[in-house]
């Protein structure tokens, strides 16, 4: 079995977001008027410091008086959106290099309702074997809990070095199949966003790669 994380592993997860900003600016330029491009000023600041609260810093920078009321539909609508994303080249080649050799699925972590999205804009449901969407349990069963891992070993009767998993952050997406016995690949790509993240103990991944091109099953 080959499984996959989902984000920085086969789309850009920062396509995601910039698609999200997209949908927001949409939706904030009928709200108010905006002293300057908000789509062009969030990317600069998801690029910077301020990554984990751009529509705050947004709205701080405006100096705008309606933040507190505005703050909670922006984010409705970055997770609600439809995204315009699309699998990174070698993931959709991989998919169909490996499909009808290995039972194929994936796991990730996030929340529930954005992941589907995200799942049916790349059509994964008609590519892959198994969609595991670790917050259909809640988020105590996001990675590095064994449960989505333990999932598919139950439910393909298949565990251990049988199994490969493929992802691409280091501080917490190796340590449960590590302990499961499980083979790992790191993909490392130059716009991931936690490529760089040390790894977690226990949780070192056995290879590392810069694309799936490289992985030869």
């Amino acid at each position: 079995a080959v499984v996959f994380d989902l984000d920085d592993t086969l789309f850009p997860e920062q396509d995601y977001a910039y698609s999200g900003f997209q949908a927001v600016a949409s939706w904030l330029r009928q709200q108010i008027a905006c002293p300057s491009d908000p789509e062009i000023r969030m990317r600069e600041l998801f690029q910077g410091l301020h990554r984990s609260r751009v529509f705050d810093q947004l709205l701080d920078e405006w100096g705008c008086k309606h933040a507190a009321e505005l703050i909670p539909p922006m984010i409705d609508c970055y997770r609600q959106h439809t995204p315009s994303i699309a699998l990174f080249p070698d993931a959709a080649t991989a998919i169909d290099r490996w499909r009808g050799r290995f039972r194929m699925g994936l796991l990730s972590d996030g929340p529930l309702a954005v992941q589907q999205r995200k799942v049916q804009a790349l059509g994964l449901q008609d590519r892959l074997d198994m969609v595991v969407l670790t917050d259909q349990w809640g988020r105590a069963y996001w990675k590095p809990h064994l449960r989505g891992f333990q999932h598919i070993e139950i439910n393909w009767q298949i565990s251990g070095l049988a199994c490969l998993f493929i992802a691409h952050n280091p501080a917490k997406d190796f340590v449960p199949p590590r302990q499961l016995g499980w083979r790992t690949v790191q993909v490392r790509r130059q716009i991931g966003i936690y490529g760089d993240q040390q790894p977690a103990g226990g949780g070192t991944p056995e290879f590392e790669v810069t694309s799936l091109d490289e992985i030869d099953l």
